[in-house]
């Protein structure tokens, strides 16, 4: 309606222009106008002033002059600044109910008359739950009675299980192994664990809902400066008898003062760099977001999917005196294809060796028995196998963040396979680009500490906090957030709260939990870490272009406002120079579209394996 209005106007047709910019001034302003107004009704403080009020009071004075034309160009602009620059804030509804969607509907609970089963919501501290093979836990509890292994991911991020039995704490949304469990709930089944992650999802969403706009900060100190002049011009007027002439001037003030080109600055910035950031494989889902990513200077890393492959693979074979490494792992193997254990798969990778295994049995919370040939075969646990004469491997690949399985053929070990999450091959590469970039780097993770440590010595990251529950994560990332901006990156459930809670939440979005990537505020589609510190090396290149786009656009007002003040230029001319600082800012805006040369890397090759750190972990780790 603004160009038809231009082009009426231009062919004479002055009363089809005017009703074409009356139209568009309508249009423009009603993206705008009705929320700056409820803003300053119901807005606390300076939080009731920003850009959108000085842009009304401007298209308020373009119109009292009777330039209608101008009036809806300040819209037009406005509004379209508005629209590149508001995205949806309520993604993470998404990912709560991918969260709550982790807690069975139902449980099954023991009762007087025999067991019963109720709704989940129904729990009560003290009840009595009954798990089977597979169930979800529906609480937080601790075991009275059974051995099995747990598959505790959506709460620790780890992959492989942990070997749980009686005393043992289990939390609600962690999925039970091959064996009967009993557990005394600890928590009511509507507040847990994992609701929990849902209220620390929820709060830091709505505190960061609250992180004004960059824009918004600039023109809350504006604002009342140019409303008090303004009506010191007026005043004037009134005093020296020529009220029309400097009621006009004053308009004229508020026009110059409008920041057009200081609204339209940091949207054309952000949606040049946001739409060139899908080269890099980064989807970065607001304008706020874009503005925080290239002031990062910390980043924490969670270890298990981000740092490491989320893969366990057999990385190291022992074997008894006349046993090779094929005949151990075809023995594991030929077991482990009935297992549903995830270091099972692990095994049966490992090797193409075809043999197979009679009365297979497994033991809950221990590992598994069968025969081969008539020979019994046992495959489990360090501390359901004995090593014997392995002991001193067995700690060896133990101190090397490996999950330990030993092979027993008729009473006597053969041999011990070592099964890790294997560090990314790009991961020690990417730490040394972030700290060659001048930024911190943390590592966060809900596996024990001796494990994390020895990854974390792998990956060159110095700072390391493990066994960290979502609620640790959020409040540790909260606090590193306090002392600079921080990104944390990570890609499990576990995670959503500390992607939440950080400046920037980052997640790994090929192979992230849906709770994981829409809690975080950017996305990536792929693996390679590598395009981290390339992403974050754009996003400040970004960030220069749109301060500089924002020192022009101040710079066109501070030039203005006097000039408009004193009468040197009238309307037309104010709009004219608006106009014109519009179109370089856009353009210098539109910089911000290229993106720096990727993958020129190659991958980096494993760091060797003598690790500083030690760790004790058996099947399933502990």
């Amino acid at each position: 309606m603004w160009v038809l209005g231009l082009l009426t106007g231009w062919a004479g047709l002055n009363t089809a222009g005017l009703a074409a910019h009356v139209l568009a001034l309508l249009a423009g302003a009603w993206t705008f106008v009705p929320g700056t107004l409820r803003r300053l009704v119901q807005g606390r403080g300076r939080g009731r002033l920003g850009v959108g009020l000085l842009m009304t009071i401007a298209a308020l004075g373009a119109v009292l002059l009777g330039h209608f034309g101008e009036a809806a160009a300040l819209a037009f602009l406005f509004s379209l600044a508005e629209a590149l620059e508001d995205r949806s804030m309520d993604r993470a509804k998404q990912g709560l109910r991918a969260l709550l969607a982790l807690i069975p509907e139902t449980a099954r609970v023991s009762r007087p008359g025999g067991p019963q089963t109720i709704a989940a919501g129904e729990v009560r501290t003290e009840d009595v739950l009954l798990l089977g093979a597979g169930d979800k836990v529906a609480t937080d509890g601790v075991i009275l009675s059974g051995r099995s292994w747990m598959n505790t991911s959506a709460i620790t991020g780890e992959s492989i299980p942990v070997e749980v039995g009686p005393g043992d704490e289990v939390h609600a949304g962690s999925v039970n192994g091959s064996g009967s469990l009993a557990l005394r709930a600890t928590a009511d089944g509507r507040d847990n664990s994992l609701t929990q992650i849902v209220r620390l999802v929820e709060q830091a969403h709505a505190a960061k809902g609250e992180r004004a706009r960059l824009a918004d900060r600039i023109a809350r100190p504006l604002v009342p400066v140019v409303l008090i002049v303004a009506a010191l011009v007026a005043l004037i007027g009134v005093l020296t008898g020529d009220p029309a002439t400097w009621t006009e001037r004053a308009l004229v003030v508020l026009v110059a003062a409008s920041p057009c080109a200081l609204a339209i600055a940091v949207p054309v910035t952000v949606i040049s760099s946001i739409g060139s950031a899908s080269k890099l494989g980064v989807v970065i889902k607001s304008g706020a977001a874009f503005e925080q990513l290239g002031a990062i200077r910390t980043v924490a890393l969670d270890k298990t999917g981000t740092l490491t492959r989320n893969e366990p693979r057999v990385v190291d074979v022992a074997t008894s005196e006349g046993r090779s490494r094929e005949e151990v792992l075809a023995a594991a193997a030929a077991l482990e294809s009935a297992s549903a254990h995830p270091l099972a798969a692990a095994v049966l990778a490992a090797t193409d060796a075809a043999v197979d295994a009679d009365d297979v049995q497994e033991v809950p919370g221990y590992g598994i028995t069968g025969s081969i040939h008539g020979r019994v075969i046992r495959v489990g646990s360090p501390r359901w196998i004995s090593p014997g004469q392995f002991g001193n491997r067995t700690h060896e690949m133990a101190s090397r963040g490996m999950s330990v399985v030993m092979v027993e053929e008729d009473s006597h070990v053969i041999g011990a396979v070592g099964i890790r999450d294997e560090l990314r091959p790009e991961a020690a590469a990417t730490v040394a680009a972030l700290h060659a970039q001048g930024i911190r780097t943390v590592m966060l993770t809900g596996d024990n500490a001796l494990t994390a440590h020895a990854i974390a010595a792998e990956a060159g990251i110095e700072e390391v906090h493990a066994e960290q529950l979502p609620a640790d994560k959020a409040a540790y990332v909260r606090r590193l957030s306090e002392q600079a901006p921080t990104a944390m990156i990570g890609d499990g459930i576990n995670d959503a709260p500390a992607l939440a809670s950080a400046t920037v939440g980052i997640a790994m979005g090929a192979t992230g939990t849906a709770a994981a990537v829409e809690s975080a505020d950017v996305a990536f589609t792929g693996t390679d870490l590598r395009q981290i510190p390339a992403a974050l090396a754009h996003a400040r290149r970004g960030h220069r272009i749109m301060t500089g786009n924002i020192v022009l656009a101040l710079a066109i007002i501070v030039v203005l406002f006097p000039l408009a003040l004193f009468g040197v230029l009238g309307l037309a001319a104010v709009v004219l120079v608006h106009e014109v600082a519009e179109v370089v800012v856009i353009a210098n805006g539109m910089r911000a579209a290229r993106t720096p040369g990727v993958g020129a890397q190659e991958p980096s090759s494993p760091v060797g394996q003598d690790l500083r750190e030690t760790s004790t972990v058996g099947r399933p780790v502990a």
